[in-house]
């Protein structure tokens, strides 16, 4: 394995900055106003497609992303995330309703948890997982950028 790297670019919310392991695999997105690992600075081959692909998705082009991710976690937390993968765009569900789709109905917390780690926000979309009460909850973004990112889904259906 080499040593990863990061990159960061200007986009239509923000400038958001993506990282990669050095063997090819997605690491972290992370968005506006937030803190960045210390790696390497460069954009890979890999971190250019994932921006190509954000901004696709930005623009209203892209619904379902494509690239090589290195989730991170393994366990429970993986089988949440990817279930996020499988909501579909512009569509929502609450923590709830995903806990009983991984089969851990009383889980509703941990789904909370494992969706506010989520270290690959917009191409793993926990912004589509919203609490049971009403509202957008929150994410690692802030409020208004899930609720951005929420509207803007629904308006491109």
């Amino acid at each position: 394995m080499e040593y990863g790297c990061i990159y960061s670019k200007v986009t239509l919310i923000g400038t958001i900055s993506i990282s990669e392991d050095g063997d090819g695999n997605l690491t972290g997105v992370y968005l506006p106003n937030t803190n960045l690992p210390k790696m390497d600075v460069s954009e890979s081959q890999v971190i250019a497609e994932a921006f190509d692909q954000v901004d696709e998705y930005l623009s209203g082009k892209r619904r379902k992303f494509d690239l090589p991710l290195d989730y991170g976690v393994t366990g429970f937390r993986r089988t949440v995330l990817e279930e996020l993968e499988r909501i579909p765009y512009g569509e929502t569900r609450t923590f709830k309703e995903i806990a009983e789709s991984i089969g851990s109905p009383k889980a509703y917390r941990a789904v909370g948890t494992a969706c506010a780690a989520n270290p690959l926000p917009i191409i793993i979309p926990c912004h589509r997982v919203v609490p049971s009460s009403g509202g957008v909850g929150s994410y690692a973004g802030g409020e208004a950028l899930k609720k951005r990112l929420i509207e803007h889904e629904k308006s491109m259906l």
